[in-house]
């Protein structure tokens, strides 16, 4: 007669909450959250009725994105390639005279200064997200353009970095830091205020 079989060896399973630990902060330590894509505003104080300043309408510049996402500025149809500069010849035209930094044409029927040049956003709800962060980019690039070649002109450096190392925690801790930068970063945003309006989209 053979040998019989003894039972099966019993699987060891102290270790597996060794193991799921381990997995666990493997996962936790190599996985990547996505960031989904967003813009940074800084949302007005509700007020139940807002005093309602008035406003020239030529320094307004009215930017549309229909539902077939074409982008028309003043009623014109217009490549969002040449948006930005559509938006920075309006931004500086000065058309007061006043804007000693301004390089501007002075037309009479555009804006009268940076501080007086709104820009009004409109978009229909058929437009497709990644359109309407091309546009709100091209705007903003607008405002960054200026504010870079002004603080380049007056301080040696663009705004877009003196602004990040403003807004940097880890530069808070370098001493007299912050407090020379804040007049300079107060100084350019006065200079060229971002004065971007949005509209409700259209249905």
């Amino acid at each position: 007669m053979g040998k019989k079989r003894g039972a099966p060896p019993e699987v060891n399973a102290g270790s597996m909450a060794d193991i799921a630990f381990l997995l666990l902060i493997f996962f936790l330590v190599t996985t990547t959250i996505g960031v989904d894509q967003g813009i940074n505003r800084l949302l007005p104080r509700y007020e139940e009725n807002p005093p309602v300043p008035p406003i020239n309408e030529r320094n307004i510049l009215t930017v549309l994105v229909n539902k077939d996402n074409q982008l028309l500025v003043e009623e014109k149809l217009v490549d969002i390639k040449d948006l930005r500069q559509t938006a920075i010849d309006f931004l500086e035209n000065n058309g007061k005279g006043t804007c000693t930094y301004c390089y501007g044409k002075k037309d009479p029927n555009s804006s009268d200064s940076p501080d007086d040049a709104v820009i009004s956003l409109n978009n229909d709800g058929q437009t497709t997200y990644e359109t309407y962060i091309a546009v709100q980019n091209e705007l903003v690039a607008a405002y960054n353009f200026l504010r870079d070649r002004e603080c380049k002109k007056r301080y040696g450096m663009s705004f877009t970095e003196m602004e990040y190392i403003f807004n940097d925690p880890a530069s808070k801790a370098t001493e007299g830091l912050i407090e020379d930068l804040e007049p300079k970063v107060k100084k350019i945003q006065e200079m060229f205020p971002m004065r971007l309006s949005e509209a409700e989209p259209k249905k």
